[in-house]
C-alpha cells in the first residue's frame, strides 16, 4: 500500500469525499463528522491519510484533476469574455470617432460650398461694368450674361432666352409689343434698368434677372421651371 496526502488535492465529487471520510474514520478508529462547508480546511489540517486502496486513490486523483480542469476552463472563458468586451469597446470607440469625423467633413464641405457660392455672387458684374458698343454678337451677349449672374443660374437663364429671342437683343414682337432678350412686355418696362434698354443687352439682362429674381419666381431656374410647365413666364 502507498500513502497519500490530501494537501494539493481538491476533492470535487461527493463520492470521493465520502470515500476519503470513510477511510479516515477507519484508520483512526472513529467516524468523524464532516462539515461540507469546511471540508477543504479540515483536509488541509490532516497531513496524512490512512492507506487507501489503489482504485480509490485513482478516484480521488481523478476528481481533483477534473476540478482543476473545470477551474482552468472557467478561467479561460472569463478571460475570453473580458477580451471580447474590450475589443467591442475599442471598436465602438473607433466607430464613434469615424462618425464624428464624417460629420465634421460634411460640415466643412458645406461651408466651403457656401463660401464658393458667396464668392461667385461677389464676382457678378453689374451692367455698367461693360463698355457700350454699337452692336453685339450672340457670343458677346452670352459672355455678358455669364458674368452678371451666379454660374449655377446661367443655363436656366439661357434656356429662357433661347426660347424667347434666340439671344437677339433687338428681337421685337409686333403683335404683343414684347422686346429684347427676355421679351419684356411691353419692352419699355426695361427702362427701369437703364435708358439704353433698346440697344444695350447688358441693360436687358439686368432687367431680366431682376424680374426672374423677384418674389414672383426667386431665381432664373425657378422661372425656367415655370416656363417649362406653362410655356411662358
Amino acid at each position: 500500500m502507498s500513502r497519500i496526502s490530501v494537501r494539493g488535492f481538491a476533492v470535487a465529487s461527493a463520492t470521493a469525499v465520502t470515500t476519503v471520510g470513510a477511510v479516515v474514520g477507519v484508520a483512526s478508529g472513529s467516524t468523524p463528522a464532516v462539515d461540507d462547508n469546511n471540508f477543504e480546511a479540515t483536509a488541509a489540517d490532516t497531513t496524512l491519510l490512512a492507506d487507501i486502496p489503489a482504485g480509490q486513490q485513482a478516484q480521488v486523483q481523478t476528481a481533483s484533476l477534473t476540478q482543476q480542469a473545470d477551474a482552468q476552463a472557467s478561467a479561460a472563458d472569463a478571460a475570453a469574455k473580458k477580451s471580447a468586451e474590450e475589443a467591442a469597446r475599442i471598436q465602438a470607440a473607433k466607430d464613434a470617432k469615424s462618425k464624428k469625423q464624417a460629420a465634421e467633413d460634411k460640415l466643412e464641405k458645406e461651408r466651403q460650398a457656401k463660401e464658393a457660392e458667396r464668392a461667385s455672387r461677389d464676382e457678378v458684374r453689374s451692367a455698367s461694368a461693360f463698355a457700350t458698343q454699337s452692336s453685339y454678337t450672340v457670343a458677346e451677349v452670352q459672355a455678358m450674361a455669364r458674368q452678371m449672374m451666379p454660374a449655377d443660374q446661367f443655363q436656366c437663364f439661357s434656356n429662357i432666352v433661347d426660347h424667347e429671342s434666340s439671344w437677339n437683343y433687338r428681337a421685337s414682337n409686333p403683335s404683343s409689343g414684347a422686346y429684347g432678350l427676355v421679351q419684356a412686355l411691353p419692352g419699355s418696362k426695361m427702362a427701369s434698368a437703364g435708358a439704353d434698354w433698346q440697344t444695350n443687352p447688358a441693360t436687358q439682362i439686368k432687367w431680366g434677372l431682376s424680374y426672374m429674381n423677384s418674389s414672383r419666381y426667386g431665381s432664373p431656374c425657378a422661372a425656367w421651371s415655370f416656363w417649362q410647365a406653362n410655356g411662358w413666364y
